[in-house]
């Protein structure tokens, strides 16, 4: 398969180690495109929702993709979220062409982007964790039904449907809240300069011109890899919303040497402590 060279690739909300992650249509996208700079815009493991007896190979075979992009010549910025907090006590380590940091200002031709996951204007992440918790189990349960419910759809010949996303646009406080996320997120870039602003933590992919009476900026939203399969690239002073559904990959396509590695040899591969 011939790659697609791009400048930079945004992903965020992947939460490997849950039932919701599609890691096999995630490993055919990373397999189609070879970006000079990528960026994990946090909650791309979910610890909050880990489980020993849950952490399939395809999730194995994500963090393995990633470690061999950085190998050869890719410089991976993992940015912090909330369902992957436990890795801010490493905020600035580097380890090769991998940085974890918390947030992310790169220079995009000329102009600033401003890089941040966005579970810093939640105030149920903030002031009530547990709350944010008990939350994140029912989305989980939410998608292990929908997941039946599509499984019964396709068998019956009919669409896929997402009941969160029903959930969230019939329900007013919902819509409120991701337009004020979006308001807030924008404001803050142009009173800093930023000409774009990219996010994830909300699951709603987006890119939407925002305009106050300081100024205008782009805001970008990465979307997840649970319900809507979204990437963002750059590429010739271009952003474009990538869509895993309008694309002609073929899901579970992964490199030959992944597929031909098995649990135990993935599992050696990402733990290994690499030569600095």
């Amino acid at each position: 398969m011939k790659k697609r060279r791009t400048e930079l690739v945004v992903l965020s909300d992947i939460h490997l180690g849950t039932y919701g992650c599609h890691a096999g249509e995630l490993l055919s996208y990373l397999n189609s495109v070879q970006p000079e700079i990528l960026v994990l815009n946090g909650d791309i493991i979910d610890v909050w929702q880990f489980r020993k007896r849950y952490f399939p190979k395809e999730h194995l075979q994500v963090i393995k993709k990633i470690l061999d992009m950085a190998a050869k010549g890719t410089k991976v910025y993992y940015i912090t979220g909330n369902h992957d907090e436990m890795f801010r006590k490493f905020t600035d380590l580097h380890i090769g062409n991998i940085h974890v940091v918390n947030k992310l200002v790169l220079d995009l031709d000329g102009k600033k982007a401003w890089i941040f996951h966005g579970d810093v204007f939640d105030a149920s992440i903030q002031h009530a964790k547990w709350i944010a918790k008990l939350g994140g189990w029912g989305y989980e349960l939410l998608i292990r039904v929908n997941t039946l419910l599509n499984a019964a759809l396709l068998f019956m010949g009919k669409e896929r449907y997402s009941l969160s996303k029903k959930i969230k646009n019939s329900v007013k406080k919902a819509v409120k809240y991701i337009d004020d996320f979006e308001q807030v997120a924008a404001d803050l870039a142009i009173d800093n300069g930023y000409k774009y602003v990219v996010c994830g933590h909300i699951h709603q992919p987006q890119m939407i011109r925002k305009v106050n009476d300081k100024g205008t900026c782009l805001y970008l939203n990465s979307g997840d890899w649970i319900e809507n399969l979204t990437a963002l690239e750059y590429s010739r002073k271009q952003w474009e919303l990538y869509r895993f559904k309008n694309d002609k990959l073929s899901p579970f396509f992964a490199d030959q040497n992944l597929k031909e590695m098995d649990y135990k040899d993935l599992l050696a591969a990402i733990t290994i402590t690499p030569r600095l």
